[in-house]
């Protein structure tokens, strides 16, 4: 494979069909790298003495809430789209069964997005329980829908034994699309133990006045949610997860996500729990990486942990750079191909990735095709020279592959290109797909690198620059919402990265832009030619 994280974007072999210059303007990066909606989303101020009895007040209130609302009958939950097994919230009966003293009128713009679903995680109760209470973990665990997390302040500190916690929190949700803006929300989050084997973590958002005076958009609010774990005493836990919030859309919703948003799955709790279950999936399966799996190359049990790491960071970077956050302004492309591509850029100063400016770009695309289709295409080696522009038509071979999860697809591959004038670089890839959704996520991979990383030396200095496809359900821009039983298909991310190599100046010149731009559109035809659905 060409080293893309090393050289410049007009390096590329640009005989790529239909690659050619866009003409026009250079384009200003400090324009592209800008604010795109206005202010930022300001991070709320660390509580005072005065409000510190209000918030632990607060928190209480929100905790009885989710314990009555998860352990709650069908009066209140009610079944989805029929044959679907999803619990969604029953407003009306909500409504007058918790009614707040006081409470305003909720105005017709407002949408309620509320829903509830269990399940075992593989995971004790304790661990669980630091995973909701630590915001590094918290963003680990959930990439692909945490882009950002921190704690703003400890209000009740659960260390030394202590059964209870209160933080507040600042987080920005997101769908991995460039056209969908990331969800800002900062609330309590309050940690307690029930009783012996059983937690519960409630969130509820700042009280509105709070927000306001500290210029903070009402946008988004999360009411009384969370979680209940019951340790099941055999590794595993049983989880109730109940998400409740209520959105004010400031903008209209881009037409291929409008359906997973507007139905409330896009952040609903069958997808946060799908997304535990395989987190949990994984990080057991680092424990047992001394058991032999078709592995060509030998790599020791150390390697392959130090691996997994790097595999970690690579998705968790890959997933970061599709947020649509308003610190991180996209721009839409007017090419010459069908493909609407936006791109971005950032300056790189992190140890784990190239030094210098690096574009994003993007597209989202509708195929008429299942996800696990998709899904299985792009992530087989033996089918990577049907779409990968850059592997000019070469096979590629699995070197080495580190299953984590049950399903054959959830695993971390080492590839290598066969072509002799190729053999310096290879391919660090990781799928990973659940009931909620795929990804496919690769970086280029230098041999000395890998040979560090499968030696089981620290990875954390080996830059990478990952591209990839995010792959969710959907129903398509041209499918009828009245439609009882939605078209099979998917809605799928194509996000190259590239590092804009010896700039002399802030500027990206057109021809670099053209050649992205042009990446993007033929990957997407060749997936879709391969795929049989090039009409769409």
């Amino acid at each position: 494979m060409p080293p893309v994280p090393t050289m410049s974007v007009s390096s590329l072999d640009l005989s790529v069909g239909g690659m050619g210059s866009l003409g026009g303007p250079s384009l200003d990066l400090d324009l592209l790298s800008g604010c795109s909606s206005g202010l930022p989303y300001q991070v709320p101020a660390p509580v005072t003495e005065m409000e510190r009895p209000m918030m632990v007040d607060m928190a209480a209130r929100a905790m009885d809430e989710l314990i009555r609302l998860a352990q709650a009958g069908e009066q209140i939950w009610v079944k989805g789209v029929p044959g679907d097994a999803r619990e969604v919230l029953d407003v009306g009966t909500y409504d007058s069964l918790f009614a707040k003293p006081g409470a305003a009128f909720r105005p017709p713009d407002i949408n309620v997005e509320a829903s509830r679903d269990s399940g075992l995680v593989f995971m004790s109760a304790v661990a669980l329980v630091d995973v909701f209470m630590d915001t590094n973990k918290w963003m680990e665990f959930f990439p692909g829908i945490v882009s950002k997390a921190q704690t703003v302040d400890v209000l009740v500190n659960g260390l030394g034994g202590r059964s209870e916690s209160l933080i507040m929190m600042y987080e920005e949700l997101h769908i991995m699309t460039p056209v969908v803006p990331t969800r800002e929300l900062s609330f309590l989050r309050y940690c307690k133990q029930i009783e012996q084997g059983l937690w519960a973590v409630a969130d509820v958002s700042l009280e509105g006045q709070r927000d306001a005076h500290y210029g903070v958009p009402s946008r988004s609010r999360r009411m009384p949610s969370g979680c209940l774990i019951a340790d099941m005493s055999n590794g595993y836990s049983k989880v109730t997860w109940v998400e409740h919030m209520e959105i004010e859309q400031m903008l209209p919703i881009n037409v291929l996500y409008r359906n997973l948003v507007l139905s409330g799955a896009a952040f609903g709790a069958h997808r946060w729990l799908a997304a535990l279950q395989r987190a949990c999936e994984r990080f057991a399966s680092v424990a047992t990486l001394g058991v032999p799996h078709h592995d060509v190359a030998g790599v020791t049990p150390e390697g392959k942990r130090s691996m997994t790491k790097l595999s970690q960071r690579m998705v968790s970077s890959f997933c970061a750079s599709l947020s649509s956050s308003p610190l991180q302004r996209w721009t839409l492309l007017s090419g010459t191909t069908d493909v609407s591509v936006r791109v971005s850029t950032h300056r790189s100063t992190d140890s784990g990735q190239p030094n210098g400016v690096v574009l994003s770009a993007a597209t989202s695309i509708w195929l008429p095709v299942p996800g696990d289709h998709v899904f299985a295409f792009v992530r087989d080696e033996n089918a990577r020279s049907q779409w990968d522009v850059l592997s000019h038509g070469n096979q590629v071979q699995e070197v080495s592959r580190i299953p984590n999860g049950s399903n054959p697809g959830n695993c971390i591959s080492l590839l290598r290109g066969l072509n002799a004038n190729q053999n310096s670089m290879l391919i660090l890839q990781e799928s990973c797909t659940d009931a909620s959704g795929a990804l496919v996520v690769y970086s280029p991979i230098d041999i000395p690198a890998a040979n560090v990383v499968m030696s089981g030396e620290d990875p954390s200095g080996i830059p990478l620059l990952p591209s990839g496809f995010a792959i969710l359900p959907g129903s398509g821009a041209g499918a009828s919402s009245s439609a009882v039983v939605p078209p099979p298909g998917c809605v799928v991310t194509v996000a190259f990265q590239i590092l804009v190599s010896n700039l002399p100046s802030s500027r990206l010149n057109a021809e670099s832009v053209a050649t992205v731009n042009s990446l993007i559109g033929t990957t997407v035809q060749q997936i879709k030619a391969a795929l049989n659905c090039a009409g769409h």
